[in-house]
């Protein structure tokens, strides 16, 4: 960056396009008067030769002829108007300006609780509901900013994946390599303990907002503690619930015949459970049955769920205007100087 520290004002890297370039110019509007400079003395130029003064003179042809000393008396002017056109330059006060933003929030902690039971297996959603769910958070993750996210999943057993973190690559690993159904060997639905195992992970969050995003497909089929009293144990930390039933009812696709058709199974699911834990939590009931619906939903959670997020701009703004005016101020000495020389006079015609 250049610098009256670095570049002295004589420098001539002060002229170069790169730098003229890189300036903002708090009144560029006053560049506009730099071709004026040129104009002026066009007119001058012009008017000059009309009403200066003539004397005939009758010479010799060989003694008619240019000279490039003829020239020098064009010094003074060119000189002139170089000082103009950097104290021109120097009114359109060019500076640079760093600016650095600097944002916070205080941010909210998130547990997306996570079926993988065997019916999550179920191809209604493509390719199946957990891959679409899979997809789903991380979209979701990806649209959040300093908030703490947790992961806990569950089927027959409720196992916490991941903390609270604000590490989102990591959760993208555990998302892409660690929920799958294979993870938990009990077989089942434990919603509630899935929601003890999220609740416990929170408890101890001095967060002001704590939500905690159910997604399952059935009915709870095990574990030890029931999804009502877990639900009410989170509402008491704090804890605001949104619970998504996901999946269609009737027939849907569960893997392949020997033949490689779809094999259809018949789904059903009781939502009171999953309503009154939302009720609960005083949260919100979702149900879903394709994957842009879920995709939606959790698009409304990111809505509801943001922290404000505040800024501070710091502008630190450096003007380079001192070193025109030393140039034009040169240049104007010079044509002083030039003024008193035989450049103006010997020369004039």
């Amino acid at each position: 960056m250049l610098d009256e520290t670095i570049y002295k004002w004589y420098s001539l890297e002060w002229f170069t396009p790169s730098t003229l370039q890189s300036f903002d110019w708090g009144f560029g509007i006053l560049l506009y008067a730099l071709p004026l400079v040129l104009l002026i003395f066009l007119l001058k130029w012009l008017i000059g030769t009309k009403i200066k003064q003539k004397l005939p003179v009758a010479l010799p042809k060989k003694d008619i002829g240019t000279s490039w000393m003829s020239y020098l008396r064009l010094v003074p002017n060119l000189l002139i108007a170089i000082a103009l056109s950097l104290f021109i330059v120097a009114l359109a006060r060019p500076q640079r300006t760093n600016e650095q933003v600097e944002q916070w929030t205080e941010g909210i902690d998130i547990a997306l609780v996570i079926d993988i039971s065997e019916s999550m297996r179920i191809e209604d959603f493509k390719p199946n509901r957990l891959e679409a769910a899979k997809r789903t958070a991380r979209s979701f993750i990806a649209g959040r900013f300093q908030d703490r996210i947790g992961l806990v999943i569950f089927s027959g057993d409720a196992y916490s994946l991941s903390p609270l973190t604000t590490d989102y690559e990591l959760l993208y690993h555990f998302i892409d390599n660690d929920i799958d159904f294979d993870k938990i060997e009990n077989r089942g639905t434990a919603i509630g303990s899935a929601i003890a195992v999220a609740t416990n992970r929170m408890r101890e969050s001095e967060s002001v907002t704590k939500v905690l995003i159910l997604l399952s497909d059935g009915d709870n089929t095990a574990g030890n503690i029931d999804p009502i009293t877990a639900a009410e144990l989170a509402a008491a930390y704090g804890i605001k619930i949104y619970s998504i039933a996901i999946g269609k009812e009737g027939k849907v696709p569960f893997g392949k015949d020997f033949f490689g058709r779809p094999n259809y199974v018949e789904n059903t699911l009781d939502e009171t459970n999953l309503r009154e834990i939302a009720k609960i939590g005083e949260g919100e009931f979702y149900r879903v049955s394709d994957n842009q619906a879920l995709a939606n939903v959790f698009q409304l959670i990111d809505q509801y769920e943001k922290a404000e997020i505040k800024e501070t701009r710091y502008k630190n703004t450096t003007d380079f205007y001192p070193a025109y005016v030393k140039w034009g101020i040169v240049f104007f000495l010079l044509f002083m100087l030039s003024k008193s020389t035989f450049v103006s006079n010997v020369l004039e015609d």
